[in-house]
């Protein structure tokens, strides 16, 4: 099964040198009733940083398209991948398959790998030994615009 041709991933590596630092409020901000606001009580926070466990293995991916909008990932999300986690069934993975780049959810069934799209407009590929594949990396985090 080819890939959707528009699914186009563009790729960034994180800057850990850099020396910005945004203000960050170490407080819970509560979704449920308001809550008192302990004097803003304020930190920085280096965002390269915090979101990369390893950080040489760490890339940025930002998505063109809509496979995954049912597991919350939307065209010009930002990906955090990281390239040192093992890949596991039911993880969501960036993965290389007949010279592409794409964006899905492993799936493991007995002895065969599907990568599995989070849109009923799309089918899952199933991966056989004629396809060029590699699992790049696991999704860790994804970065959203509202």
């Amino acid at each position: 099964m080819p890939l959707e041709k528009n699914q186009k991933l563009q790729f960034f590596i994180p800057d850990f040198e850099s020396d910005i630092q945004i203000a960050y409020s170490h407080e819970m901000v509560s979704a449920g009733f308001p809550s008192p606001a302990n004097d803003f009580l304020e930190t920085k926070i280096d965002l390269n940083k915090e979101l990369s466990k390893n950080p040489l293995a760490t890339f940025y991916v930002k998505v063109k398209g809509d496979s995954m909008i049912n597991s919350g990932i939307n065209d010009k999300d930002v990906l955090i991948v990281d390239r040192s986690l093992e890949p596991n069934d039911n993880k969501i993975a960036v993965c290389f398959i007949d010279g592409e780049f794409t964006v899905k959810r492993i799936k493991l069934d007995k002895n065969c790998l599907y990568l599995m799209p989070e849109n009923k407009n799309y089918q899952p590929i199933k991966i056989t030994e004629d396809n060029q594949f590699v699992i790049w990396g696991i999704v860790t985090y994804v970065i959203k615009a509202v």
